[in-house]
């Protein structure tokens, strides 16, 4: 089995010493304002050659969906089609500035209002805004609609309850928008523990925050009866869009029961995304929630469409403008070309691909909890760790000097010795062949060898406590810290 290894290291900068190496703008030269002023930024004085391709060469290190496989559970960074990436690219969409005149945009302003509409069809919900620029931001969103939403019932709530096994952000939105958050256990299956929701629930709970299928790749069985409980409270019953990619066309949050959904368009519609953005995170609502949802909301008037900011429930703006619109292009031409048979298969196809990987892989890692999974799956590393001393972080770093990208490690903490697996629909058998072979013979090799790894990236395993504690982000912190300036 041969790999593709990891490009070459590539110095830096200001390693490439010219002849006559020099500093931009001193103080004596420039009158800087006090505190500005950079201080020893001495740049090299090399050939234009050498320069472009330094800069190519850095690109060339880098790795994404267009390199390989990129399996990083409950993320879903599938492949992003290049039609979409045309689209966004065209002048009609690259120049629209959102304090245009309503009337010489009413193009962008038409696309908006049918991609949320698409949503709707999509998560069975009544209504969508398309503002919040990621995910998280969603969360936040929903959180603020469910708080609006009791205090104009005269119902202050000030609990939110999540699992254990859900994504960091939901708790952090939650805790922003001013709410306790209440942790519950999973059950023995890996569900939500009904018993232990309705032990939480109660007239202080502003709304329950569930992801399904969850980050274990399972689908929650007893969903229905984990809304009629929520709902008996009083309370909302809030989507976590992560793992959408593995439902579309087989079921929808709306006919789960859920209030409110957050879209992640930036995974589950294939728009590149990672490094904190670009994304985009529209938010879905039933019907009653409607007038809670931000401003401004797109409306049809005699064949035209307006911007309308009258909304006197509203909880107003959560970023500025309407959203990042190339990100709404790139998602609307996604779900055209598609279309809904198109988006169903997308959704069969990754939890195929999950399920064939997994069995690839099973029992030489073993299988917490069901065996059939979603578009995703978690398998321990335990028995490895116990018996040869490899640790999920020692086959992650060992899958770099393979040519493949790690999985999610660690989470969800309920499983030891996690690896979070998330193959999603665009990879072909050959790819999950060539992955799972990577993961066998990592099991099967020397731990020496594999507690080494990775060996042929341009950074070798560093030490990510003190990574963690001694920060060097740039040139002159490095400098500083070894005492050359």
């Amino acid at each position: 089995m041969s790999y593709r290894q990891a490009r070459y290291d590539e110095p830096l900068i200001f390693e490439l010493k010219g002849e006559n190496d020099f500093c931009l703008m001193s103080e004596d030269e420039v009158n800087i304002p006090e505190g500005m002023e950079r201080r020893g930024l001495c740049l090299p004085d090399i050939p234009e050659m050498d320069v472009v391709r330094h800069y190519v060469n850095l690109s060339q290190m880098n790795f994404g969906v267009d390199n390989g496989m990129y399996p990083l559970g409950s993320c879903t960074m599938k492949y992003n089609p290049k039609y979409a990436d045309k689209l966004a690219s065209l002048p009609t969409v690259t120049s629209v500035h959102p304090c245009q005149d309503e009337d010489s945009m009413q193009g962008a302003l038409r696309l908006m209002r049918e991609l949320e509409k698409a949503l709707c069809a999509i998560s069975y919900m009544d209504a969508v805004t398309l503002q919040p620029a990621a995910g998280a931001q969603g969360e936040f969103t929903g959180m603020l609609i469910a708080k609006a939403y009791h205090e104009d019932r005269e119902d202050p709530r000030t609990e939110v309850i999540v699992p254990d096994s859900a994504h960091g952000t939901n708790p952090a939105s939650a805790a922003m928008a001013g709410f306790t958050v209440i942790e519950i256990p999973s059950g023995p299956d890996g569900c939500v523990d009904l018993e232990a929701l309705g032990a939480a629930l109660s007239e202080r709970t502003a709304a329950v925050m569930v992801t399904n299928p969850n980050t274990l790749g399972l689908f929650e069985k007893d969903i229905t009866k984990l809304a009629e409980m929520v709902h008996a409270a009083g309370a909302l019953l809030y989507y976590d869009g992560a793992n959408l990619n593995a439902i579309m066309g087989m079921t929808a949050p709306g006919l789960m029961d859920f209030d409110i959904v957050h879209f992640n368009l930036h995974k589950t519609f294939a728009t590149p995304h990672g490094g904190g953005g670009p994304g985009a995170g529209p938010v879905g609502v039933k019907q009653f929630l409607e007038p809670y949802l931000p401003v401004p909301r797109i409306v049809s008037e005699d064949g035209k469409y307006r911007l309308d900011y009258e909304r006197f429930d509203t909880i107003g703006k959560v970023r500025s403008m309407f959203g990042n619109f190339a990100v709404l292009v790139r998602a609307y031409s996604y779900i055209v070309a598609l279309g809904g048979d198109g988006l169903k298969e997308v959704s069969q196809r990754a939890v195929l691909n999950s399920n064939y990987l997994k069995s690839k892989v099973v029992p030489t890692y073993e299988m917490p909890f069901a065996q059939l999974r979603k578009h995703e799956f978690v398998v321990s590393a335990k028995t490895l760790a116990k018996e040869k001393g490899i640790h999920a972080t020692d086959v992650a770093k060992a899958l770099l000097d393979r040519g493949f990208m790690s999985p999610t490690i660690y989470f969800p903490s309920l499983v030891e010795e996690a690896l979070m697996i998330e193959p999603t629909e665009s990879e072909s058998k050959e790819t999950l062949d060539r992955y799972a072979q990577a993961l066998l013979d990592i099991a099967n090799g020397d731990p020496a060898e594999i507690k080494a790894a990775p060996i042929s990236t341009s950074i070798s395993r560093v030490d990510e406590v003190y990574a963690a504690k001694e920060l060097i982000l740039s040139w002159r912190i490095y400098q500083r810290k070894v005492g050359l300036k």
